[in-house]
């Protein structure tokens, strides 16, 4: 099988999501990369050194330069003539590009999929993670997104792919670019972090986020993240949410403050390989994926172990 997978970056270099997609699609067959953007040669030539991957595709045109789903998903259309299967991270940009790709191949898409069986069986998560399951697609094109913590880093060097410029329909008039507010942070990012320090609704406020989970997550080099439940609050930024309509994580140390554990924000996480969770209700969801608990006052328990650290 022939595999174009979509590459996540920044036209500089390539995002870890990337990398994992990388890995599941060469479970499948050979790895063809697909990079769309504008002034993206850097972010080809990246791609081109990443361990697996066969050749990469570049359409350079400002057409693509801010990946408008409306744009790239017919530049991809157009490519699968030569392809069996299309393969995208689970990122926003993936989840966004994906499903219109099925649409214009009148194939059925395979969301999240965690594991690999076959080049026509795949595993994926369903009832917001609670069950697994095992589903077969007879459908000629396979269009995948595929959940970045479920599978390993391809290397980012190693490889010496070809780089072949493509082009594509271009502008197709249907949506424009308006602006971007992007949020920047010197803490790790939040999909890549090995430690993330969570807060939720109880936090109160901002600025009990700001005095409270921020000093912690600094003490430890961990990215910051939140419940959907403080994000709606308007305590930090959509940028931060964890959770099924959020980011999936799956770090090393995951520390959830004052989340009670709703199903959401449980399968955007609970693949972490250690939870903690401090909430004072002791009979919070939270604590039945939790590694260890501590049922308490967050305003006391969490300065005491920022400032024991």
């Amino acid at each position: 099988m022939s595999v174009l997978v979509w590459v996540e970056h920044d036209t500089a270099s390539v995002k870890d999501a990337t990398l994992a997609a990388v890995t599941a699609a060469g479970r499948l067959g050979d790895v063809v990369a697909l990079v769309v953007g504008a002034g993206a040669q850097s972010a080809a030539e990246a791609a081109a050194r990443i361990a697996g991957v066969a050749k990469v595709m570049l359409a350079d045109d400002p057409a693509y330069g801010h990946a408008l789903p409306e744009n790239v998903a017919p530049l991809i259309a157009s490519l699968m003539a030569e392809h069996d299967a299309f393969v995208a991270p689970a990122t926003t940009n993936g989840k966004n590009i994906a499903p219109r790709v099925a649409a214009l191949l009148d194939v059925m898409q395979v969301s999240d999929v965690l594991d690999i069986e076959g080049s026509d069986t795949f595993v994926r998560p369903i009832y917001a993670g609670n069950a697994i399951a095992t589903v077969q697609s007879n459908d000629a094109k396979k269009v995948l997104t595929v959940r970045g913590t479920a599978f390993e880093k391809a290397a980012a060097e190693g490889g010496n792919a070809i780089i072949e410029r493509v082009e594509g329909p271009g502008d197709t008039g249907l949506s424009r670019f308006v602006s971007a507010e992007i949020a920047t942070s010197a803490r790790p990012e939040l999909t890549s972090a090995t430690i993330i320090v969570s807060g939720g609704r109880a936090l109160q406020s901002s600025g009990n986020f700001a005095t409270l989970i921020e000093p912690l997550a600094d003490r430890l080099g961990a990215a910051v993240g939140a419940s959907r439940a403080a994000v709606d609050a308007g305590y930090v930024p959509n940028d931060y949410q964890v959770g099924q309509t959020g980011k999936i994580v799956a770090p090393d140390l995951y520390i959830a403050i004052g989340i009670s554990g709703a199903i959401q924000h449980l399968a955007g996480m609970k693949d972490s390989k250690t939870i903690v969770a401090i909430n004072k209700d002791e009979d919070a969801p939270i604590f039945q994926v939790a590694d260890i608990g501590l049922v308490g006052d967050l305003f006391e328990v969490v300065p005491a172990l920022t400032n024991g650290l």
